[in-house]
């Protein structure tokens, strides 16, 4: 990947100074840790975005589902699963 672009950022100094150390301690530059940090923040928001979108559809078809009269009520989901509970426990 090419380098073209610069990027500068104002920081406090004792920030810089400890993000340097740490970066010659990993023995590794500063510049090439700053794009391995940039690069999954990128990563964590584009899943973000996908996982929020995610969950808007599901929200969106599970809507639609109870809309069309194919969904049940919470309180007959919880009786179903009240009843398979005291079945499991009468044969325990």
């Amino acid at each position: 990947m090419s380098k073209e672009a610069v990027f500068t950022m104002k920081l406090e100094s004792d920030l810089r100074a400890a993000f340097m150390a740490e970066a010659e301690a990993a023995h590794r530059p500063a510049s090439q840790v700053m794009r391995e940090l940039m690069r999954e923040f990128v990563q964590r928001q584009q899943e973000a975005r996908e996982y929020e979108s995610f969950l808007r559809n599901k929200v969106e078809t599970a809507r639609g589902s109870m809309r069309a009269g194919l969904g049940q009520s919470n309180d007959d989901v919880e009786a179903s699963f009240a009843a398979r509970r005291a079945r499991f426990a009468d044969k325990a």
